[in-house]
């Protein structure tokens, strides 16, 4: 029969011993970057999720920023990975590496030596008990003397200033590199949400294929995303934009540059811009018509780096018919609301995500 775990109590003798030689963090452990923000000094590291890899050893050359620029441009021998798929980790090992060196990065900048500090980390909200369970002992196998999980939209809400733990409805939307998290929160507990595996990554992606199809035009990863913050948009433009996109001709094997739009690039934006509209009405639709009534009032509040999506706010507001608001600095909200469940563990207790394990049987 499944029970709950408990975590040690959040203060102990043993706790206070090792707090005063290491710092409690709160991590976004994101598909596309992780940022660490460090309770008392705010966020300190903000970088991609990326680990270089030398194949024949598998030792880790490199990680985040420095393993970023690898991408594309490695000999046959390293690789450049990314540990995180759709908000979840597909690689653990490397995750576990990318971790360690992240929380041992925090601690080395102070000179401690016996980095073991208490964890928050943000997960995405659809995911399952065995990936609840690899990010948990991710963190731990990592250094980290005890890891508390909270949602992705409970902590971008958090971050955003809203009012979690009053009993009246807020809707967070947060638009990440791998997922979008959707949800009506009240009382420290989500009341309606959706989680759906459409998030930057694939608007990234639906730019790659819309060059290859149209234009036959191969261009990487990089590029999309800068063609994307340079004339993406979810609704039209007062005035329309012209980007230069360079790549290869698919059918000479030249480097090719072609002229287009922001309108074709909206068009090949509108399957993943639709998706992520659908799902904000569908939690709508299955939200109690008293935190609707509070939503209505309190409007829509977007996070996360597709909230920076030119027009996004506008049309989710013309679909919804509700007011929406993009949240201060968007791209720190989940990372500010782990650290300030750290600063308040006990008020917030609630929000924390309990894990379940079964006994080993006898």
């Amino acid at each position: 029969m499944a029970e709950q775990r408990r975590e040690a109590p959040l203060f102990n003798p043993i706790d206070r011993i090792l707090g005063w030689f290491s710092h409690d963090i709160g991590i976004d452990l994101g598909t596309a970057n992780t940022l660490v923000i460090v309770k008392g000094k705010g966020v300190v590291i903000d970088e991609p999720s990326v680990v270089a890899i030398d194949r024949p050893s598998k030792r880790a050359m490199a990680f985040g920023a420095e393993a970023k620029r690898m991408v594309g441009r490695t000999p046959a021998s390293i690789v450049a990975v990314r540990p995180l798929k759709d908000g979840v980790i597909s690689d653990f090992d490397i995750t576990e590496r990318m971790l360690e060196y992240f929380i041992r990065k925090v601690h080395e900048r102070d000179g401690f030596m016996l980095p073991h500090p208490r964890v928050v980390v943000g997960i995405p909200s659809g995911v399952t008990e065995v990936e609840k369970r690899a990010v948990h002992d991710a963190a731990l196998n990592a250094g980290a003397r005890s890891c508390y999980l909270v949602e992705e939209p409970m902590a971008a809400a958090i971050g955003a200033g809203l009012p979690v733990m009053e009993p009246s409805g807020s809707m967070i939307v947060d638009i990440g590199g791998g997922t979008t998290e959707v949800a009506v929160i009240s009382l420290g507990g989500i009341a309606a949400s959706t989680s759906i595996r459409v998030a930057g990554d694939e608007l990234d992606q639906n730019i790659i294929t819309y060059a290859r199809q149209n234009h036959n035009l191969l261009i990487g990863e990089r590029t999309a995303e800068q063609i994307k913050m340079e004339a993406g948009s979810a609704c039209p433009l007062r005035e329309e934009r012209e980007v230069q996109i360079k790549g290869r001709d698919l059918l000479t094997g030249l480097p090719k540059t072609i002229s287009v739009s922001s309108i074709e690039i909206r068009e090949a934006l509108a399957p993943s811009i639709n998706a992520i509209v659908d799902a904000v009405k569908d939690t709508i639709e299955i939200t109690p018509p008293e935190l609707v009534t509070d939503v209505m009032e309190r409007g829509i509040v977007l996070a996360g780096g597709g909230a920076l999506l030119t027009g996004l706010d506008r049309r989710l507001s013309q679909e919804t018919r509700f007011p929406v608001f993009i949240a201060e600095n968007p791209l720190t909200c989940v990372v500010r609301g782990t650290g300030e469940v750290l600063e308040e563990l006990d008020r917030l207790q609630r929000v924390l995500v309990q894990l379940t394990f079964r006994k080993p049987p006898q």
